[in-house]
């Protein structure tokens, strides 16, 4: 595994977390039954209980030295456990195999009241660590017995070893199980990544990721191929204008070009043209350079369009349908307006543009320039009075430098109305040319919006 890579981190992260899982289980192991083994010594020292002739005897026989207990008729202590009487001022009387060494809490029960009993860890004469119940038994004498706790702390110990071996074991079943799960888990981004890098390396946009299931993995391999989707049809849109754009320049370029060459003939040779004939040929140079600025105009629109969108506001559409209108009675339309308050959100700019594309190609074919503009309710309707479109031409109105046969012999670019499409998708609405009922071709275009600005709005909620 490569350092710092995912697949190790994840491999770390899952060790860690068995590792925590697996210590916390076993410290509450090791304590449960510690608890459990301590409780059950407790319980053991309560079985012994010397019968009342004993304590009698053992007060009786009571030796001045601790360590030497009394013997029985056989040589042998009374008991085989550690077992002794203490008085209130700290006397002892040894009854069992070992004394037991006392402490102030030992006199503190022994001086109390009967039925008063403590368990404590302590220590037998000869140093072996004991577990101790003292109990009193009658006023100034307490019962001390005990057991070691030798075989208690065996027993932890040995619980200690084998919870470190299974901690230590579950760690290394932990990495294993690391390993695999984020090999199996990754998988997935394994071949994610090197898709990413062959389309790196090769600039392929057609590689494709298989989608399995629907979790996020899946998710994000198909968000995947939908964005090497949208960037194969945006390259291919690039391609394709710069292609078209290359044959519509051609045919403008071309002429002004031969125009030029004519006059430049015409002086290197000495044989001047008509005045006419040059005035015309003037004439023809200006409007080849009007149509391609136009041309050029148009691309720069589009181009934007795909690459930098002007940040949108919130506007009143009928204002921008009275800039555009007034723009083209200034080229000569003869527009008619029935204009009703919309407000929208998007870029004045553009919309005004497509608005005069709009008002510019239906005057083109409407006699006399007659247009008429109606904005009501969000939608606005560009109509003139021509002779309308062929209904296998409505499909295609709408594509980059399409042109209607009918159309070709008239000035454009066939841009217009692909700079509409585009500027009134910008701004989320919709835009169809069909043919009016009593003849001519009506646009219309859908904005969503609001009869008042939305700031009214609010303050009127």
């Amino acid at each position: 595994m490569k350092r710092g890579s995912l697949r190790t981190r994840m491999t770390l992260l899952v060790a860690a977390a068995v590792a925590i899982a697996v210590a916390i289980s076993a410290v509450g192991c090791w304590y449960l039954v510690r608890r459990e083994l301590s409780w059950q010594l407790n319980e053991s020292l309560k079985t012994i209980r010397p019968s009342r002739e004993d304590m009698w005897g053992a007060e009786r026989h009571c030796l001045p030295k601790p360590t030497e207990p009394p013997r029985g008729e056989h040589g042998r202590p009374p008991f085989l456990e550690p077992v002794q009487i203490v008085l209130a001022d700290g006397r002892q009387c040894v009854m069992g195999n070992v004394a037991i060494n006392v402490t102030d809490d030992d006199k503190r029960v022994a001086a109390g009241y009967p039925g008063e009993a403590v368990f404590r860890d302590g220590y037998a004469a000869d140093g072996t660590p004991m577990r101790v119940l003292t109990s009193n038994v009658n006023k100034n004498t307490a019962l001390m017995v005990a057991r070691p706790l030798h075989e208690l702390q065996s027993t932890l110990g040995r619980l200690a070893v084998l919870l470190a071996g299974v901690a230590v074991l579950g760690v290394l079943v932990a990495v294993w199980a690391g390993l695999l799960v984020s090999r199996t888990a990754l998988r997935p981004v394994g071949r994610l990544t090197k898709a990413v890098e062959h389309i790196a390396r090769t600039e392929d946009l057609n590689t494709r990721i298989p989608v399995q299931g629907n979790d996020e993995i899946a998710r994000l391999s198909s968000s995947f191929n939908a964005m090497t989707t949208a960037l194969a049809g945006s390259r291919d849109r690039q391609q394709q204008l710069v292609a078209d754009a290359g044959h519509e320049l051609r045919t403008p370029l071309t002429t002004l070009r031969t125009n030029i060459d004519l006059l430049l003939r015409s002086e290197q040779t000495g044989r001047r043209l008509d005045p006419g004939a040059k005035e015309r040929l003037l004439v023809n140079l200006k409007a080849q350079f009007a149509e391609l600025s136009t041309l050029v105009g148009d691309l720069l629109q589009l181009a934007r369009g795909d690459t930098d969108h002007e940040p949108h506001v919130e506007l009143g559409l009928h204002e921008v349908v009275r800039a555009a209108v007034e723009r083209a009675r200034l080229r000569g339309a003869d527009v008619t307006t029935d204009v009703g308050a919309w407000y929208v959100v998007g870029s004045a700019t553009s919309l005004e543009r497509a608005v005069l594309n709009l008002v510019d190609n239906a005057a083109k074919f409407s006699p006399g320039g007659q247009v008429e503009v109606v904005l009501r309710g969000g939608e606005l309707t560009v109509r003139d009075h021509g002779p309308g479109i062929p209904e296998e031409e409505l499909p295609h109105v709408f594509e980059r430098f399409w042109r209607s046969p009918s159309a070709r012999g008239l000035p454009g670019s066939g841009l217009g109305l692909a700079i509409v499409a585009q500027a009134v998708a910008e701004a989320g609405g919709t835009v169809r040319l069909a043919n009016a009922p009593d003849g001519g071709a009506i646009a219309s275009i859908l904005l969503p919006g609001n009869l008042t600005p939305r700031s009214e709005s609010d303050k009127s909620h």
